[in-house]
């Protein structure tokens, strides 16, 4: 792979990855756009790393508060007391993981692992742009993640399930499925930016089991690159998602994923 290739590529996984437009949608749209070999497996997972290392950077003061408090809940025999908002949210999170991992089981089992058609990617496109508008113009957006609960960490996680479909955007469902709730832009930004975390780790795990298999040589310069710069990508999606969103409604990216989506269907 070309220097420019790998950059495009790490580009497009870290924006897409925390803007709510669909990181896979546009990686399985880049070939054909471009002409381009599939990238494979090694390089899928550099890519993810690249996004995990950058949410990592970017809450890693809310990582290590969750992390130090959930131990001196569990040490401290889960007294009520100790059972504060750094808990909830760590508890939240794990909650709002588990529908993915049990349907991403389920439908691997079952050999609907891959649904990458394009077709599939333009319709998504369309109807969870209007998810997205409908949530985020009739939303009451007043709470702030001291409001997440593990019921609405569920609710959340739920809509995390739907972005197994490409097309649905992880980040957009679940921005969504908060705005729904009655949280803030940015409070339901940074509880879907979390939620990233184990999801990212679960989904480079899998890949790089399904690399090792295959049993492909590994061009370690390529992998540090796409590490490198996805997670630069990564840096600057969550910081700008964060500031526009503290001013600004979601507008542009329902116009962006409506063009997307009428566009494919008019190439199609």
């Amino acid at each position: 792979m070309t220097t420019l290739h790998i950059f495009i590529l790490s580009l497009i996984q870290g924006l897409t990855e925390f803007l709510p437009v669909s990181s896979s949608g546009h990686l399985v749209l880049l070939p054909h756009l471009f002409g381009w070999q599939n990238q494979g497996l090694e390089m899928d997972v550099a890519l993810h790393v690249g996004t995990l290392t950058a949410v990592l950077i970017y809450f890693w003061a809310d990582v290590w508060q969750m992390i130090t408090h959930f131990m001196r809940y569990c040490i401290g025999g889960f007294q009520k007391a100790d059972f504060d908002d750094q808990v909830r949210l760590a508890l939240s999170l794990v909650v709002a993981t588990l529908p993915a991992v049990v349907l991403g089981f389920l439908l691997k089992k079952m050999g609907l692992g891959d649904i990458r058609q394009i077709s599939v990617i333009a319709s998504t496109s369309i109807i969870f742009a209007l998810v997205l508008f409908a949530a985020d113009r009739f939303s009451s957006q007043k709470k702030g993640l001291n409001h997440i609960t593990l019921g609405r960490g569920l609710l959340i996680g739920l809509g995390q399930a739907i972005a197994l479909i490409p097309g649905v955007s992880r980040s957009g469902i679940c921005i969504s499925a908060g705005l729904a709730l009655g949280f803030t832009r940015v409070a339901a930004a940074r509880f879907a930016f979390l939620m990233s975390i184990p999801s990212i780790l679960g989904a480079a795990t899998l890949t790089a089991y399904d690399a090792i298999k295959d049993n492909n040589p590994v061009i370690w310069g390529d992998i540090g690159l796409g590490i490198l710069f996805s997670s630069l990508a990564g840096l600057v999606a969550i910081h700008f998602m964060l500031k526009f969103l503290a001013n600004h409604t979601l507008t542009i990216f329902v116009v962006y994923r409506l063009i997307l989506g009428l566009g494919i269907w008019l190439v199609l």
